[in-house]
């Protein structure tokens, strides 16, 4: 009983972060203070999400697929960045 009421409680308290977050960058774009295109990459994970919970058809594949994917894009990023780096690109 006490771990579904804490574990709801993380997800409400996650949920309003998120929402925090999203209305600040929005508020930011708006005011002009950053870009859209440095704000619209958080929709990637969502995107990735979306698609894989499509193909899939359930969370927890999709999260676990979503999991895969961003990790993977990361080690690409990390190499690549430090591949222009090392050769000056």
């Amino acid at each position: 009983m006490i771990d579904n009421i804490a574990v709801g409680f993380a997800l409400a308290l996650m949920g309003i972060g998120v929402i925090g977050i999203a209305i600040s960058g929005i508020r930011n774009v708006i005011n002009g203070k950053s870009e859209f295109k440095k704000v619209s990459v958080m929709l990637v994970p969502v995107v990735i999400f979306a698609i894989f919970y499509g193909i899939l058809g359930t969370f927890s594949e999709a999260g676990v697929a979503t999991m895969v994917v961003m990790m993977t894009l990361m080690a690409v990023a990390i190499v690549a960045t430090g591949t222009r780096g090392t050769f000056k690109f």
